[in-house]
Parts: structure tokens; C-alpha cells; sequence
């Protein structure tokens, strides 16, 4: 009954749009004095409004932001009774930016999954299309991605038909009713991008009743054992009540650890993970698996008195196997410190710290005792 000039518009952020409403026809009780406009369902206000002839409302909009949907926004052009006599979808927006931050992995060279941002402007507010394209370097083809939103809004996976020893091209373009915008050409290998399932049968145990330290062991990810790798790894851990996580990165490519210096009676939650390197001869480390789920255990509750706790040192001088024995601490606290995940035998500290721990019990019994003997003197023989 009616018609809309112009007929779903596509327009730059701020920029004005001149509108009319026509009136087809002999409509009763339809003329340009009774006709109203409505933008996503809200009526816009008559000083936007002027007739042109009896037959003809016009509007105008001026400095336009962008679209509240990318399906464009509803402009609706009504008789004076309410009903719908036009309509017309309205875009309103910016051409799409140029993508960047190309990101790729292999997950097990069995795959590859990209990601990337789409332009550092942001929203364009109208629908824009991202087609993740790729090829063999010198002479394939131009292949398009069909796995999208795999891992986020802005990411395609390529699932099988994947070359070894011959570089991809891969670029991203991006489209939509302003126009269009390619990124930059990313070059890579897929062998040096390859990341693991984190490392499985994580387990994590204490050290004898050490109270300071805990054993983590694991296995390597089962899926690379037939191709020629090494593997390093890393180990994080946190308290319990903490979401703070301390990392551990000198573990090499060991499949177990001694954590040290925890705090005696608690919980500690572990992680590892894994980057796999020298597949194939490829001379550039992988990528960073995700972290294995956590794994708790806690530390042994210590042993020795706290503060208050009724030990006494006696007073005077310093035996002279002090300064040997601080010596000693003063290399095992080095040790401790340094060398949580290496190859050096913990034989010889694990029996001395065994050794102080049962001289402390010692210790306090015979102190308890002597405690006892001394209170018992001092009342006197009994009546």
C-alpha cells in the first residue's frame, strides 16, 4: 500500500539519511498528514517529519550511529490507525578493518585451528564475514576453511588433507556491506607449530614424611610417541585457598619432580604441561599444551614445636659443631632452592632430613622428661 525510498539503505557511521513514505494508490484515510514513522518499534518525533504532497511523508535522520542489530535496523512508515503500510531495513555501520594477529597450532599434526582479531576499531555493527584461506606456498591452491568458532568467535579448524615439509600461506578476509579487507599472508610449517593433549596420569604424592616437599610423576602424551620428538615440560602448583600459582620451568624433559619448599600440613594443587620439539629434525620448539587438570596432595604436618611451645636451647656458647652444621643448612637451603627438578641425587638429603626430624622428637621427649624431673624435685618428697 506503500513504498520506501530508498529500499534498506547501507550507510556509514554519521553520515544523513533523506527518506520518503509514498502512498500507493487510493488508500482510504491514507494521506501523507495522518502517516508516522517508528525506528526498531519506537515512534520518532514529527519535527523529523515533513509532507512533501498529499501522498508523500518525508524524513530525515541525521549524523547516524551504528545499527543496534546487524540484521539492520526496522524503519517503518505507518497510517494514522497504527497499521503498517512500508518498511525498510536500514544498515548502518563501518567497512570491515584489516584482520591481524594470525595464530595457528597443530594439535598432534593432525589437525591445524587458526584464530585471529578481527580490526583494532572494533564493532563495524553490521554483519561482517570472515573466510580463513590457506594454501601450499609455491603451488597449491586456494583452499577455504569450513570449521568456524571452533575455539572462540574468530577461529577456523582445518581438520585432515594437511602437507608436511612444505610452508602454508594463510590469510583471512574479511566482508560485509561496506566493502571488504584481507590481512596479512602468515607463512608456517605445520611441524613447527604443533602443540600435545596435556600430559596424562598426572600424579602427585609426598616424599616420606618430609614435610616440605612432594614427588609429581607423569606420562608423556600417548599421541606423538610414533614420530621422532623430545618433549620439555612445565609444573605449576598454588595453595589450596590461593589463585596465585608458582611456576616451576627447569623440568626439561624429565616425566617427574621434586617440589621443595612447601609449607608443612598443606594442600597444594599441581599442573603440568607439556611443548613437544624437534619433530622431524624441525629446529623450533612446538607450542604449549594446556594445563593438566589439577591434582591435590598435601605436605606431612611438621613435627617440630612452634612458638610457646615449651623448648628451651640452653644459654652460653656455641658448640663447635655450630658453625658446621649451619654450613651445612646453608647447602641443603642451596640445594632446596636450586635444584627442585634436576638430575642430582636427593639420597644424601632426604636421610638427613629424616635424621633432624627424628632428632627433634628426641629431643623434645627427653626435654618433656627432664621437665617432669625437675617439677617433681621441686615439690619434694611426698608425705
Amino acid at each position: 500500500t506503500a513504498v520506501i525510498t530508498p529500499q534498506d539503505p547501507t550507510l556509514l557511521i554519521g553520515s544523513n539519511l533523506q527518506a520518503t513514505c509514498s502512498v500507493l494508490g487510493d488508500l482510504p484515510g491514507a494521506t501523507a498528514e495522518g502517516l508516522y514513522w517508528t525506528l526498531n518499534g519506537r515512534r520518532l518525533p514529527a519535527e523529523l517529519s515533513r509532507m512533501l504532497n498529499a501522498s508523500t511523508l518525508a524524513l530525515v535522520l541525521a549524523n547516524l550511529n551504528g545499527s543496534r542489530q546487524q540484521s539492520g535496523d526496522n524503519l517503518v512508515c505507518h497510517a494514522r490507525d497504527g497499521s503498517i503500510l512500508a518498511g525498510s531495513c536500514l544498515y548502518v555501520g563501518l567497512p570491515p578493518e584489516k584482520p591481524f594477529n594470525i595464530s595457528c597450532w597443530s594439535k598432534n599434526m593432525k589437525d591445524l585451528t587458526c584464530r585471529w582479531t578481527p580490526g583494532a576499531r572494533g564493532e563495524p555493527f553490521l554483519h561482517t564475514n570472515y573466510s580463513l584461506k590457506y594454501k601450499l606456498r609455491w603451488y597449491g591452491q586456494d583452499n577455504t576453511c569450513e570449521e568456524y568458532h571452533t575455539v572462540g568467535p574468530h577461529s577456523c579448524r582445518i581438520p585432515k588433507d594437511l602437507a608436511l615439509f612444505t610452508p602454508y600461506e594463510i590469510w583471512v578476509e574479511a566482508t560485509n556491506r561496506l566493502g571488504s579487507a584481507r590481512s596479512d599472508v602468515l607463512t608456517l610449517d605445520i611441524l613447527d607449530v604443533v602443540t600435545t593433549d596435556p600430559p596424562p596420569e598426572v600424579h602427585v604424592s609426598r616424599v616420606g614424611g618430609l614435610e616440605d616437599q612432594l614427588s609429581v610423576r607423569w606420562v608423556s602424551p600417548p599421541a606423538l610417541k610414533d614420530f621422532l620428538f623430545q618433549a620439555k615440560y612445565q609444573i605449576r602448583y598454588r595453595v589450596e585457598d590461593s589463585v596465585d600459582w608458582k611456576v616451576v620451568d627447569d623440568v626439561s624433559n624429565q616425566t617427574s619432580c621434586r617440589l621443595a619448599g612447601l609449607k608443612p600440613g598443606t594442600v597444594y594443587f599441581v599442573q603440568v604441561r607439556c611443548n613437544p620439539f624437534g619433530i622431524y629434525g624441525s629446529k623450533k620448539a612446538g607450542i604449549w599444551s594446556e594445563w593438566s587438570h589439577p591434582t591435590a596432595a598435601s605436605t606431612p604436618r611438621s613435627e617440630r614445636p612452634g612458638p610457646g611451645g615449651g623448648a628451651c636451647e640452653p644459654r652460653g656458647g656455641e658448640s663447635s659443631s655450630g658453625p658446621v652444621r649451619r654450613e651445612l643448612k646453608q647447602f641443603l637451603g642451596w640445594l632446596k632452592k636450586h635444584a627442585y627438578c634436576s638430575n642430582l641425587s636427593f639420597r644424601l638429603y632426604d636421610q638427613w632430613r629424616a635424621w633432624m626430624q627424628k632428632s627433634h622428637k628426641t629431643r623434645n621427649q627427653d626435654e618433656g622428661i627432664l621437665s617432669s624431673g625437675r617439677r617433681g624435685a621441686a615439690r619434694g618428697p611426698a608425705q
